[in-house]
């Protein structure tokens, strides 16, 4: 488990941080410090972490399952299938203020 895996898992989930914890049986504060990076909490700690993410549908990828190489998370049920846009392709603007 990721800092930035924890976070992008939380947010697919609209976890907070209060939330996580309580699900791993953590507290808050080891999650935030985890996320802010200012400390690694205990393995055990990290474990109970994913494993709550993974039991709410989270699944975590590995460095060669993500367009961009590094580890990536998504839900297990998504349904939602995402092409990547290449160069040259248009794709969906987004907030666009034309």
């Amino acid at each position: 488990l990721t800092v930035e895996q924890c976070r992008a898992a939380r947010a697919l989930l609209d976890w907070s941080q209060a939330r996580l914890g309580a699900k791993a049986q953590v507290s808050e504060g080891t999650v935030r410090d985890f996320e802010k990076s200012k400390r690694v909490p205990a393995a055990g700690m990290i474990v109970a972490m994913r494993s709550a993410l993974e039991l709410a549908g989270v699944a975590f990828l590995s460095d060669g399952e993500t367009i961009h190489g590094g580890p990536g998370v998504r839900l297990k049920n998504s349904t939602v299938s995402r092409t990547p846009i290449h160069d040259g392709e248009a794709g969906i603007i987004q907030n666009s203020e034309m």
